[in-house]
């Protein structure tokens, strides 16, 4: 067994930790401009550039509500053993970011992580350790805590996106059914509003994720509490989370932008709406949430809204089997990985 000290863990935690938040740009990054560059209202430059910089300043500016949510999910002490249980939590979903980016599936970048967290806990501590909020949610407060509250946010999110776009689909195509084509050079300068709104509130929502776990590791490599992750944390992680998409998103935002529904203007606004609005009700609650998984439900609320055989449900299928699997699967990974570095490594 090779002896390795608690700082080269941490190091490499953080370093998988800036992968992890690139994988993260590759999907959900990609989500936030996918419908504004297929639509014809930007080009990729430009949406990339309006996307970097507000996700940034809602990685720097966002809070920290999401980031105590993560952190909040394991009860472990913050000592040298839990470094490892981070780094193969961190690098078992980073794999999968990379294995559902390779085959162009907008999977949840946050699912990918909780499962992480939860199989090398299990593995490394037992399931007791894992703060799942069953007990508080059937107890007599009937608080939504731990896991359940993840679970809850990540699967709501999309249904409330769903209503919401399908909702001002129906009123906007009522409200605009004498409207000229010509209407779609307004619609189109708006969504650079709504898209620096999304872009905030996915920066101040999935990179606080990344964060939280920064937080978790410096506790446990200090020793001592850490109530929030310094700025270099938060610059660095909404700097490579937006970097993700130049390197490679445009995969999902083909399948977002039209593999879903044929999207236009009208159809990009509404979908942005109602992203914007669950994400940001999310965080106001401190719910960590999938972009990828809202921007999906937007579309489909607008294709459902529109034209609802036009919707293309096999590949919708697919992603909800993405969803449903990324989980389990992550967790596996993350087992294995904290196993096979038990076995080489010591942390001293």
């Amino acid at each position: 067994m090779i002896s390795v000290s608690a700082t080269i863990i941490l190091v490499l935690v953080i370093i998988i930790g800036l992968v992890f938040a690139l994988t993260n740009g590759l999907h959900d990054a990609s989500s936030v401009v996918a419908t504004f560059i297929n639509c014809g209202a930007a080009s990729p430059k430009q949406a990339i550039a309006v996307a970097s910089i507000f996700g940034l300043i809602g990685a720097v500016v966002g809070g920290n509500l999401v980031a105590d949510a993560i952190s909040e999910l394991i009860d472990l002490p913050t000592d040298a053993a839990l470094l490892t249980i981070l780094f193969a939590a961190v690098f078992g979903a980073t794999l999968w970011n990379l294995i559902t980016w390779k085959l162009g599936l907008p999977s949840s970048s946050t699912h990918a992580l909780i499962g992480g967290i939860i199989g090398a806990v299990i593995v490394s501590s037992g399931y007791e350790h894992i703060l799942w909020g069953w007990a508080e949610l059937i107890g007599d407060s009937h608080q939504i805590t731990g896991i359940v509250k993840v679970i809850m946010a990540l699967f709501l999110s999309p249904v409330i996106g769903f209503a919401i776009a399908f909702f001002l689909e129906k009123m906007t195509k009522l409200l605009l059914r004498n409207a000229r084509v010509s209407i779609n050079k307004r619609i189109n300068k708006i969504q650079w509003f709504i898209v620096a709104g999304l872009a905030y509130s996915h920066g101040s929502n999935d990179t606080q994720k990344i964060i939280g776990l920064f937080t978790l590791a410096l506790a446990a490599w200090s020793g001592t509490v850490v109530h929030s992750a310094p700025l270099w944390a938060r610059v660095s992680g909404g700097i490579v989370m937006f970097m993700g998409t130049l390197l490679g998103g445009w995969s999902i935002m083909k399948t977002l932008g039209r593999g879903i529904f044929d999207i236009k203007p009208l159809h990009s606004l509404n979908s942005q709406l109602s992203s914007v609005s669950s994400i940001l009700g999310a965080n106001l609650v401190g719910a960590p949430v999938s972009t990828t998984h809202v921007v999906v439900g937007g579309i489909m609320g607008v294709g459902a809204g529109d034209e609802y055989k036009m919707v293309h449900w096999g590949i919708v299928k697919e992603i909800l089997v993405a969803w449903c699997i990324t989980i389990p699967l992550s967790a596996l990974v993350s087992a294995f990985i904290y196993t096979i570095t038990t076995v080489i490594f010591n942390v001293i």
